[in-house]
């Protein structure tokens, strides 16, 4: 029997323990995780990751797996709540916003804002790849965990055209000497599916993106001869698919398991892939949107454990747990001791005919920012946001910041906890 089939028995609890963060080098041969553990008492690190990047592996939770009731039920507006968040946005135009406080399980509050406005979603789409790899995973390895978890930790694939072109880098870690270099992805480039997974959600890469969605392309077509797919076999598939046929079939892939758990095709679908390299085998096919209702749809189910089944649910939100430098929304000093479930997106242009400021972040042809978060503070005060916007000529990664904080400020507020007020300060941070 192939390595990576053979199963061994194991209770749930444990399977569920056996996670990461930055503790989790051993379960999923992820590198970038050895290196932060190895140095966690640096003052390199120090300087690197808040105080809230520092959480165990088993003590990522999800917080509603109790809780049956339907997305629907669960985001019913509460006016109080509603009124407070309302007062944030003086200018709602070019906003969308939803936000859910969970705090209190048995009383979750819910407030949205343009919620049904359509947003160019960007890297935050990569969630919906994440989605569609573990829904096939899970369709490969239905009854062991272990199994799936094997196979992400030993499948190495290699990048090829795929991971082809991202000005985003990717760290890549030479555990012998500790030494870690940050460059773009080639074409030899081969590391495990964990660490690409990694890659996407971590630093954002564009062309891990476009290879952890083609591994799920090839799960689906291959099924069970996967776990022993070659290279040579891969490339050979590409090159003789039908183009149109393998767009279809990609395109369904990656939107499906969202329509699964009720998310229409107009609150959130991606249509294209995120480098140019696949375009020789695979196309586009209706345009990709987001729209914060469709986002808290996912996060609330996420947080219940519906998304693919629960073990996928939690993986999915250990992959988003922020052990790399925090950017735009995450960067608000007021969450530097909760621990974030982040990810972000951003597209923005300039139209140099125009008189108005354009510049990073600050597009004034358009200037998309999208920013998802679970926030989880010490002292009990745990929420989710979606937060959509696009607002010309304005620094959207100091903007989405500044709410933040505000937001923060806010939701502890309402639920009546002590903290102490920071200085914000202005988001210097490069783009991933």
């Amino acid at each position: 029997m192939d390595i990576l089939r053979y199963s061994i028995s194991v209770s749930a609890v444990l399977v569920l323990a056996m996670f990461y963060p930055i503790d989790g080098y051993q379960s999923t041969g992820i590198k970038r995780l050895k290196r932060l553990e190895k140095t966690i008492d640096s003052t390199l690190v120090e300087r690197y990751l808040k105080p809230g990047s520092f959480k165990k592996s088993d003590e990522v939770n999800l917080w509603l797996c109790e809780d049956t009731k339907s997305v629907d039920s669960l985001m019913v507006v509460d006016k109080d709540f509603q009124s407070k968040m309302h007062k944030l946005f003086p200018n709602s135009s070019g906003y969308g916003i939803a936000v859910m406080d969970i705090s209190n399980l048995n009383n979750p509050k819910y407030a949205q804002l343009n919620e049904n406005s359509g947003f160019q979603p960007g890297s935050v789409g990569k969630i919906a790849v994440a989605t569609a790899f573990f829904n096939e995973l899970r369709n490969l390895c239905p009854e062991d965990w272990s199994v799936r978890q094997r196979l992400l930790k030993n499948k190495v694939v290699k990048s090829g055209n795929w991971g082809l072109y991202d000005h985003h880098t990717i760290p890549v870690v030479n555990l012998e000497n500790n030494k870690l270099v940050k460059r773009t992805v080639v074409f030899n480039d081969q590391f495990s599916l964990y660490e690409w997974l990694d890659h996407m959600l971590s630093v954002s890469n564009n062309g891990a993106a476009s290879i952890v969605w083609r591994e799920a392309l090839l799960m689906h077509v291959f099924g069970d001869a996967y776990f022993g797919l070659t290279q040579e076999e891969a490339d050979a598939y590409f090159n003789n698919a039908d183009k149109s046929e393998l767009t279809d079939i990609a395109i369904n892939l990656v939107n499906q398991p969202l329509r699964n758990i009720g998310i229409t095709h107009d609150e959130w679908r991606l249509g294209s892939f995120f480098t140019n390299g696949p375009d020789q085998y695979v196309g586009s096919k209706g345009g990709s949107i987001g729209t914060p209702k469709g986002l808290m749809k996912f996060m609330v189910q996420l947080e219940q454990g519906c998304v693919i089944d629960e073990v996928s649910s939690l993986e999915i939100k250990k992959l988003l747990y922020m052990t790399d430098r925090r950017i735009r929304y995450a960067y608000s000093p007021q969450l530097d001791t909760a621990a974030v479930y982040f990810k972000s997106g951003s597209l923005y242009s300039c139209d140099q005919s125009k008189s108005t400021p354009c510049g990073k972040y600050m597009g004034n042809r358009y200037n998309y920012m999208n920013s998802i978060i679970t926030v989880e503070h010490e002292d009990g005060t745990n929420y989710m946001v979606c937060l959509m916007s696009n607002i010309l000529s304005k620094n959207s990664a100091g903007d989405h910041m500044y709410l933040a904080s505000a937001i923060d400020k806010t939701i502890r507020s309402i639920n009546n906890t002590n903290h102490d007020s920071q200085a914000v300060t202005t988001d210097n941070s490069d783009d991933i």
